[in-house]
């Protein structure tokens, strides 16, 4: 009898899942990972830019003090998101035609972050990168399969004024 195996994106979202353990943000943590042929080619979590002080050491989210709404004035946040963490640390060649694999988890609860999206920023970045799809997971077996070109290139919501996260 052949065991029962788990399906590669919920594999590679596990590991995407690992990745948020080194996240910084006290809010919500996200691990984002890159995959090419079966190889993973970069990955990426939730934090502050390398040298200043992580939220989880000084133990303020300007975002949270203000009580900004998810979704809105990433600006005023100290981190650099997961997906454009792992975007700036692959070469575009590597990327062009890959997955991205998304997970985000609540920092007080640790429960997955529901219906999830990647913020506007981290969509420019990702159809720039030329990444092909992003697997976001919504349960720990269930998954969002996204296609960049048809929902976030040809489908511009930066002219609706639709957030992500």
């Amino acid at each position: 009898m052949e065991k029962k195996r788990v399906d590669k994106h919920n594999y590679y979202l596990d590991i995407a899942e690992t990745v948020i353990e080194r996240g910084t943000c006290i809010r919500r943590n996200f691990g984002a990972i890159i995959v090419k042929n079966d190889e993973i080619v970069s990955t990426g979590y939730t934090g502050a830019p390398r040298g200043r002080e992580n939220c989880c050491t000084t133990g303020v989210c300007i975002r949270e003090k203000l009580a900004i709404p998810r979704g809105e004035r990433y600006e005023l946040c100290r981190s650099v998101h997961a997906e454009a963490n792992c975007i700036i640390s692959a070469a575009r060649r590597d990327m062009i035609d890959a997955t991205l694999y998304l997970v985000g988890k609540d920092y007080n609860t640790g429960e997955l972050v529901e219906n999830t999206s990647s913020c506007s920023m981290c969509k420019r970045l990702i159809i720039n990168a030329g990444i092909k799809r992003v697997i976001i997971r919504n349960t720990p077996t269930e998954y969002t399969i996204v296609n960049v070109e048809k929902e976030w290139v040809e489908n511009d919501e930066s002219l609706e004024g639709i957030l992500g996260y």
